[in-house]
């Protein structure tokens, strides 16, 4: 298995982890259909409240799961810089469903236009240029400063900083985290040309399965870490999908340009930082009394959910990319 897999070129290897994961994805559809017939026929009657609501998020999540892959696809078979671009929509989305859960006054408006047709194209242009050192402080520096100048400029001095900080809390999760992603891409790895993309395969991958790992165990657990933010963070079920999470990275460790132990240290550097920021993202959630970001006929925003899907990658890809390039001296 493994001559063959070395005996397939760059784009080959990356096709087949694709009809693997179409793969997977089908089967995962098709059991989600079975179960959901099932449910219905067995209780036609009760199928209200919590059941609805839970079939109602695994549909969600197979959603949202196609159209990341399929997001992905059409990236990688369009090229590096339609990839970015693609990433740079999703961004735009997800920092939309952030902003649609925050208050806004008009003197917002003025930063809100800066945010979303300004920094916004201008972080993945950075990334799109390869100006990875002006990429990963333009945000964190300068438009951190010009945010709030501009909003000054508004002339509404009425809750000032909690606004400016929602804003720049937003800007730094759904552009700054997510920009991250499609940086790797743009890696250059002595002997590893053209193989990028299993960087962001083992990224999304690795970080998935952690949280799905966590969430599985937290089932019958009792005593939550944090209750009143998340009642399926337990530290026992944190530490197995850490561990879930980092033997699926050594497992895909011959995909990518790391040996088996760095493979276990970046990938549990990836999950820990994910996990963490879904767990803050939580916490924000609980502060705007909702439990997601929005899903159809459950949020008056009319958003779509993605930030639920995505928060997670949002915080364990700059963790990782730096780490990869600090690592690597890239």
């Amino acid at each position: 298995m493994g001559s063959f897999l070395r005996s397939l070129t760059a784009d080959q290897q990356v096709s087949l982890v694709f009809v693997l994961l179409f793969g997977l994805l089908l089967i995962a559809s098709g059991v989600g259909v079975l179960l959901s017939v099932r449910e219905r026929r067995a209780s036609d009657d009760d199928l209200t409240g919590e059941r609805a609501l839970r079939l109602q998020d695994n549909q969600a999540l197979l959603r949202s799961s196609w159209m990341m892959m399929v997001v992905f696809w059409i990236g990688w078979v369009m090229g590096e810089g339609f990839a970015i671009v693609l990433f740079g929509a999703v961004s735009f989305f997800i920092l939309r469903e952030f902003i649609s859960l925050s208050p806004t006054r008009r003197g917002d408006h003025r930063s809100l236009v800066l945010a979303f047709f300004a920094v916004l194209p201008l972080q993945y242009a950075l990334v799109w240029t390869e100006r990875f050192n002006l990429f990963t402080v333009f945000i964190p520096v300068y438009v951190f400063l010009a945010i709030p100048v501009v909003s000054a400029l508004g002339n509404d001095p009425q809750r000032f900083l909690e606004r400016n900080a929602k804003l720049q809390w937003g800007i730094m999760v759904c552009v700054y985290g997510m920009s991250h992603v499609p940086a790797l891409l743009l890696l250059n790895f002595p002997g590893f040309a053209g193989k990028t993309a299993f960087l962001v395969f083992f990224l999304v991958l690795v970080v998935q399965t952690c949280m799905l790992v966590q969430h599985l165990a937290a089932r019958g657990l009792r005593r939550p870490v944090a209750p009143a933010i998340s009642v399926s963070f337990h530290w026992r079920s944190w530490a197995l999908g850490l561990a879930a999470g980092g033997f699926l990275g050594v497992l895909l460790s011959g995909f990518t340009p790391f040996k088996p132990l760095p493979a276990l240290a970046m990938a549990l550097v990836a999950c820990v930082a994910g996990s963490l920021g879904h767990l803050v993202m939580k916490a924000i959630k609980r502060d705007r009394g909702v439990t997601h970001w929005g899903l159809a006929g459950r949020s008056v925003t009319g958003a779509s959910g993605l930030l639920d899907r995505v928060d997670a990658l949002c915080f364990a890809a700059p963790v990782f990319f730096h780490s990869v390039r600090w690592t690597f001296n890239l």
